[in-house]
């Protein structure tokens, strides 16, 4: 079974040669939130970077839309990062954060997790269903979605998939608004209220948080004014990484080593297919082929500006130290890449909890407002 996993480097004269996922420096690596030595750590990250839900363009599955497209080829892969950090979201809420993948993997959970990603029109997050959700709010089937747009989109998949147990919140003008997430986040006890006094809630008063903030930090290129922030994003013990990419490609960015992100690559195309039980050889060679045994890497500043950073708050006590790196981390940059406040600015209006997610209006309003501040949606056409 190892067999299906492994990858082969080979130099021009046929000898095998150690890939260059991971340099070699003193630096510390960063991967999603948690941190490594390049040098003592090296099968470490490689065994977590392989334990990531790798979600790839497909070829082979039922077709989707009026067009009756069968791969996403140059078109999905904005939408597959937005998949991956899904991915990461349920394994840390329905398995844990230091989880570990291999190709002999069984686990009930961790099957039913991959099972909602595959290209199959019923599965809760699967390409037809993503696909789909953008079609009906103004996206057409084929055409590339910025950050901003698969966060929305997500948002609204999550609230028909009631075993995910998530909230997903998507941070508006560069704003995460500590009210609207105690009012999404926080749910009715047995007593019927939402009292937060220590003798009736619980842990399960907090519903897990995804937290996405679409930023744009520079007009065509990064500004490095915004280097380090992004690094304390990378760092904080909630990151589940960032929905980003390079010009004209979207990409996974999972970490960051010195000046340089390390990302999965959603640029392969793989046949279509079922893990399911993962009881025959078919089913966990496709199981395989939803995990990438090396990350790669580009500067920093290679980056393109249209960004989502993106956190996962399991519990109400990782939301608040979430807060606190905000407060006494991020916002104390000197040009911060977002901010973080109590109560909702007066002239935003009601908040989007108190909307009805099926309102299909929604989602439109949304990209109005997203708009005024980031044309990534015109920015990244997918090769």
């Amino acid at each position: 079974m190892d067999a299906m996993f492994d990858i082969c480097y080979l130099s021009s004269d046929g000898t095998t040669v150690e890939p260059d996922d991971i340099p070699k420096t003193k630096e510390n690596v960063w991967v999603l939130g948690k941190k490594y030595s390049a040098i003592q750590d090296l099968d470490r990250i490689r065994r977590d970077i392989s334990s990531i839900i790798w979600c790839t363009y497909r070829k082979g599955f039922v077709p989707i839309g009026d067009e009756g497209l069968t791969s996403d080829k140059g078109w999905g892969c904005m939408l597959r990062c937005g998949q991956m950090v899904l991915g990461v979201a349920l394994v840390r809420v329905h398995l844990c954060a230091d989880w570990v993948w291999s190709p002999e993997t069984r686990d009930p959970t961790y099957l039913k997790i991959i099972q909602r990603f595959e290209e199959r029109k019923q599965a809760p997050y699967s390409i037809h269903q993503v696909a789909l959700m953008g079609a009906s709010e103004g996206k057409d089937v084929g055409q590339w979605f910025g950050p901003n747009t698969i966060a929305q989109v997500l948002k609204k998949l999550v609230v028909y998939d009631k075993w995910s147990s998530l909230v997903i919140h998507v941070a508006l003008d560069n704003t995460v608004v500590k009210e609207d997430i105690l009012q999404q986040c926080i749910v009715t006890n047995d007593r019927g209220d939402s009292s937060k006094s220590s003798d009736c809630v619980t842990v399960s008063d907090w519903m897990p948080l995804l937290l996405i903030v679409p930023l744009r930090l520079g007009l065509s290129e990064i500004n490095p004014i915004y280097v380090d922030g992004l690094k304390i994003c990378f760092q904080s013990p909630q990151s589940v990484g960032v929905i980003g990419g390079k010009p004209n490609q979207a990409l996974y960015l999972v970490g960051c080593v010195g000046d340089e992100v390390l990302y999965l690559d959603p640029h392969t195309t793989q046949r279509s297919g079922l893990v399911e039980n993962k009881c025959t050889d078919e089913q966990k060679e496709m199981d395989c082929s939803y995990h990438c045994k090396y990350a790669s890497r580009i500067p920093i500043l290679a980056m393109d500006p249209s960004v989502a950073v993106c956190f996962l708050c399991r519990t109400r006590s990782d939301f608040d130290e979430l807060c606190v790196i905000i407060e006494e981390s991020l916002m104390r940059e000197s040009q911060p890449l977002f901010e973080l406040c109590e109560t909702r600015p007066p002239h935003w209006g009601p908040s989007n909890a108190d909307i009805d997610l099926q309102n299909t209006t929604l989602f439109t309003e949304f990209e109005d407002v997203d708009r005024q501040f980031d044309d990534s949606d015109d920015e990244f056409e997918i090769i």
